[in-house]
């Protein structure tokens, strides 16, 4: 289900993945990029063999156009979408770009059939509740000091890659436990939580779409998100409604 936001005045925000085939990624990038220019949308697209991964912005009829070109090639039911608010772009300009990962992690995993079981923003407040469960904040350490749910573990890590020799390290902790993970989108636990249970564990769990998609469905209703939620554009960070805080002033 895509949760779109009926707003002709502001800058609407999309921001999406998917794990999947693209085919000829230099003709998609190009044809995104002309899409792009026309309908005056700005953000970053990262394409790769595995999938797409990406933040874009512009009115509401020009990423309605995006959406359209996207259900024409059959990519817009495998995409985890969702939209919020901003008052200007929060991006300068439009980036299309081949990579090697749509999310770099430096990891053999496979998200398709290893990934941990989504749980959707009520099913995670009652993970949240078990004696039993693990949370794990996938971020980087700074994005966790700004904002987390309540006893979630930090690894404390500078960059993604990092994370798999953590799980590693903290398997024996983690092994008789319900382990529930989370990220900005989703896209970071599809990687995560495959990780681990190729490591072994068998009861691993993702919030479905992120804390994003958290703030969409279950508006933080049992305030068990405390702060801010980090994201990579120029709105910096966002409350529990998806409005724009910006920065703290000690960051």
């Amino acid at each position: 289900m895509i949760h779109r936001i009926n707003n002709d005045t502001k800058i609407i925000v999309a921001t999406f993945y998917a794990f999947c085939d693209l085919g000829d990624l230099t003709k998609l990038q190009t044809t995104l990029i002309q899409l792009f220019k026309d309908m005056g949308i700005k953000g970053t697209v990262l394409l790769a063999k595995e999938g797409i991964n990406s933040t874009i912005s512009g009115s509401r009829a020009g990423i309605d156009n995006v959406i359209l070109f996207f259900e024409s090639i059959g990519l817009m039911e495998k995409l985890m979408y969702k939209e919020s608010l901003s008052d200007d772009y929060p991006f300068d300009r439009i980036k299309v770009k081949i990579k090697p990962e749509i999310v770099t992690f430096k990891q053999d995993v496979d998200v398709h059939n290893l990934k941990g079981t989504y749980l959707n923003s009520e099913e995670w407040d009652a993970l949240m509740e078990d004696p039993n469960a693990i949370i794990i904040d996938t971020r980087n350490d700074f994005e966790v000091q700004i904002g987390t749910f309540k006893n979630a573990v930090n690894p404390k890590i500078e960059r993604f890659t990092e994370f798999a020799t953590w799980l590693e390290d903290n398997f024996e902790n983690l092994k008789d436990k319900k382990v529930g993970m989370m990220c900005t989108g989703g896209i970071r636990c599809e990687k995560a939580t495959a990780y681990l249970k190729k490591l072994g564990h068998d009861e691993v769990y993702h919030l479905h779409g992120g804390i994003l998609e958290y703030f969409i469905e279950g508006e933080n209703k049992k305030g068990n998100w405390i702060g801010g939620c980090f994201v990579f554009d120029d709105r910096k960070v966002l409350d529990d409604h998806q409005n724009t805080l910006g920065l703290p002033e000690n960051n």
